[in-house]
């Protein structure tokens, strides 16, 4: 009975932000406050791994903690073989995000929140990209933008990212990027239901994410684009898939393609 009135309690802001939970990025929003996730993600792809090329994968463990409405935190690991041919733990990252802005009206909003991201790596040193989800220690600070109007959820976020690895700090530093800015837009669209009855009803959303990268000391690029598709059920369980594929770059990577598998389970009211 507890679990029901605090569903119904709950309901009008799930319908609302359904379709901003994206795949790859983080929205304005938070996580319901009070409530803790658990998310596993698994990131699989045909990458080089020293002279040769093969299936490389990464899984991801993350818990969400909504410490109040407007701030939340976040803390994960990897383990994965994209940089070693044996699968070990790779490494972890605190993040935190804070919401400073609402413009909260019927069947829309408009917010904006501040985050940083903060990760320590055991993964060597090999290619361009810069990644903070396992393949780099150093820190991340940005902003994201968030505009929902009915079925459709568009974000944008612009952050920069300093890479923290020992070789930056010695005495004839290696030419490798150091440092980057991440411009992201994402966009989210409820399909189905089309029509809410019912916490229980399954909804069905469809996501395309651009996702774009420029070094500031090699001057070096990528832009990706990232469709998929997501399920949640009884609004407390989301199940996505995402396949993410290069349009354009001159970096060294690892990978140009790769495809993303997450569940991630909700527990409202358990702080």
């Amino acid at each position: 009975m507890k679990y029901f009135l605090l569903c119904m309690l709950l309901l009008p802001v799930m319908r609302s932000e359904a379709q901003e939970l994206y795949i790859y990025t983080e929205p304005a929003s938070n996580i319901p406050a009070k409530s803790i996730s658990a998310k596993l993600s698994a990131n699989y792809a045909e990458g080089m791994r020293g002279e040769s090329k093969g299936l490389v994968q990464r899984y991801r463990p993350e818990m969400y903690m909504g410490l109040s409405k407007n701030f939340m935190l976040r803390a994960s690991g990897t383990f994965a073989n994209m940089h070693t041919s044996a699968f070990k733990f790779e490494s972890a990252s605190l993040y935190g995000k804070y919401r400073f802005l609402s413009k909260d009206e019927a069947h829309r909003h408009f917010r904006m929140a501040a985050f940083a991201d903060a990760s320590v790596s055991k993964a060597p040193f090999r290619y361009d990209e810069i990644a903070l989800m396992g393949n780099k220690t150093g820190a991340e600070a940005g902003v994201i933008a968030t505009q929902l109007i009915n079925k459709l959820a568009i974000s944008g976020t612009v952050s920069h990212v300093q890479v923290l690895d020992k070789s930056r700090f010695e005495d004839a530093p290696l030419n490798l990027p150091y440092q980057a800015m991440n411009y992201f837009l994402s966009a989210g669209y409820l399909l189905f239901p089309r029509k809410y009855e019912d916490y229980r009803q399954t909804n069905f959303n469809i996501y395309t994410e651009i996702l774009a990268q420029q070094t500031l000391d090699t001057k070096r690029y990528y832009v990706d684009m990232a469709p998929g598709v997501q399920f949640i059920f009884n609004s407390n369980s989301k199940l996505n898939l995402g396949y993410r594929f290069q349009l354009g770059s001159d970096m060294n990577r690892m990978a140009r393609s790769s495809v993303q598998l997450s569940f991630e389970r909700t527990f409202f009211g358990a702080l």
